[in-house]
């Protein structure tokens, strides 16, 4: 599963300059201010508790699997994303792109990059929201890939809004302030 989300970020940066215009928009909007805490257990869904707010930085412990993981909220609907610095923009899954109320006609569905299995299929939207945390952002550039994406993947189009990305020793400092 980690090399097929592997191989998708590679393309994902790919993706972006085939299917996705260039769009201004992406606007902070809001920081709440809140508790909240992300970590991932490899293969657990529950989240640790080692994480939090402080001085407008959220916080994401690193899992077993090497990976950031986060609670993301998209257009209210609540998912866990891979958290991505090398893809270009948010890529969603079938699934988290329903939830969140997005449509798409499938005939708009076409290649828009390649990966290690082949050619990828998908088609390129806006979110409306996405919130980590009490980070809101407005406007966001996203790929929907109705197929063959085992987890969402929060990429560029959402962290590039962010003042300031920062990992070390097993910690990945999101600071909006």
């Amino acid at each position: 599963m980690l090399n097929r989300i592997i191989a998708f970020s590679g393309f994902v940066i790919v993706a972006a300059i085939i299917a996705t215009p260039a769009q201004d928009g992406v606007e902070t909007v809001e920081r709440s201010g809140q508790s909240s805490s992300d970590g991932f257990d490899g293969g657990s869904s529950s989240a640790s508790t080692d994480s939090s707010w402080y001085a407008g930085t959220h916080t994401l412990t690193r899992s077993a699997d090497g990976h950031f993981y986060a609670n993301i909220d998209v257009n209210g609907a609540s998912m866990r994303m891979l958290v991505d610095t090398g893809a270009s923009v948010v890529a969603l899954t079938e699934r988290d792109a329903l939830d969140a109320g997005l449509t798409w006609n499938p005939d708009d569905v076409g290649p828009i990059g390649r990966g290690a299995s082949g050619t990828v299929y998908g088609v390129a939207t806006t979110i409306d929201s996405i919130e980590l945390g009490g980070i809101a952002q407005r406007n966001v550039r996203a790929i929907i890939i109705p197929q063959g994406l085992d987890i969402s993947l929060l990429g560029q189009s959402f962290l590039g809004g962010i003042r300031s990305v920062e990992i070390a020793n097993g910690q990945m400092a999101l600071d909006d302030g």
